[in-house]
């Protein structure tokens, strides 16, 4: 046998490679490390916190009346890639007038709150009621979820009425005074929706989005890759593809270019994977309850459920929000004609949407 360099050299090469791609790959597909506030490689604490029990911290501001003095208390959940600094547009006659006090908050992994590596549905909706508890802001109080903010609105609701999905225990979600969601986000995968209404409001999507749910879907674990790689277009909104904001949302945002909000340079201060990879995983993960699950949380109307959604809202198709309004008629649904994704940044929507939800 003739002995060949090349043929003994081939062995420890395909080896090397084999070691590199697999390492290459272990680092494609593994996040980074979050970088928490307050920690020494870190950002620091800029705003008040509570500490949750779970350990976490929760960051919050507070505005409108001064807490002692409401007659209504409103918690306000931000949406995807916004923060506890959002500023709803209403008037400060308004918020005299109604003598309404506000909760703001950072959800989990934005601005000054703690990244939380176990987040879900659930979890979400418990972080509202422990912040609620830890400010003692009354026995009532009223929750306005906006956009990927609304679905641990949907939460809170199921553990109202008292079903106990997740086995746990649901006895102070009583304190619901009423609910809005607003242009409330929709999951293409729950099972109550017809598969010809959820594969045309999903077609109705950039593709580049359709490819971006669908991997926080079905394969989680390869998301941070997903968002990471430059091969194919991932997520339309962090591309800053305007296509996906209708004429309306455009004018927001120009007014929002023109006068920056404080606090937005923070909202990924901790890591994207933290504060917005996650939240996607989260919402176009799978569920443990179907939205067809719920029932009146108000049977003596004591309260009232709304859903307000912009008619030409080219984010989150207005298809799947009429139907669940349809088949869960308690729920009352305002489809706004001229008004697009960002609906609630315009002041008459905003003062709409808190005077139905506080006085009906």
């Amino acid at each position: 046998m003739v002995f060949s360099p090349f043929a003994a050299m081939i062995a420890p090469i395909a080896v090397a490679l084999t070691v590199g791609l697999l390492g290459w790959t272990y680092r494609a597909l593994k996040p980074p490390p979050p970088k928490i506030c307050g920690s020494p490689n870190g950002p620091p604490v800029t705003s008040p916190r509570i500490k949750l029990s779970d350990g976490r911290h929760l960051a919050y501001r507070e505005a409108g009346v001064p807490r002692e003095e409401a007659k209504y208390k409103i918690v306000v959940i931000h949406g995807f890639g916004s923060s506890k600094d959002l500023n709803l547009p209403a008037s400060e006659e308004l918020v005299e007038e109604l003598r309404i006090y506000f909760l703001f908050f950072d959800r989990s992994g934005y601005g000054d709150s703690d990244p939380n590596p176990s987040r879900s549905v659930k979890s979400e909706a418990y972080d509202v009621q422990e912040l609620a508890d830890k400010l003692q802001i009354g026995s009532k109080f009223y929750v306005i979820g906006i956009s990927m903010g609304a679905y641990p609105n949907s939460c809170f609701l199921i553990l109202l009425n008292g079903r106990s999905y997740f086995g746990i225990g649901f006895s102070h979600f009583y304190r619901l005074a009423g609910a809005s969601l607003v242009a409330p986000f929709v999951n293409y995968w729950w099972p109550c929706l017809p598969a010809n209404l959820s594969n045309d409001a999903f077609s109705r999507l950039l593709a580049q989005d359709q490819w971006s749910f669908r991997v926080a879907h079905y394969t989680p674990w390869l998301f941070y890759w997903w968002m990471s790689q430059k091969w194919f277009p991932s997520l339309s909104i962090l591309a800053g593809n305007m296509a996906i904001f209708s004429q309306s949302d455009l004018e927001i945002l120009k007014k929002w270019s023109e006068a920056p909000s404080v606090g937005q340079e923070k909202i990924q201060q901790q890591g994207v994977y933290e504060s917005l990879h996650r939240d996607i995983m989260v919402s176009y993960g799978k569920w443990e309850f179907d939205p067809m699950d719920l029932i009146n949380p108000f049977p003596n109307n004591e309260g009232s459920v709304y859903i307000w959604q912009g008619y030409e809202d080219r984010i989150i198709p207005f298809q799947v929000n009429r139907y669940l309004s349809e088949k869960l008629p308690w729920i009352h649904y305002h489809e706004v004609p001229d008004a697009g994704h960002l609906l609630i940044f315009e002041s008459k929507n905003c003062e709409a949407v808190l005077r139905e939800l506080v006085q009906r």
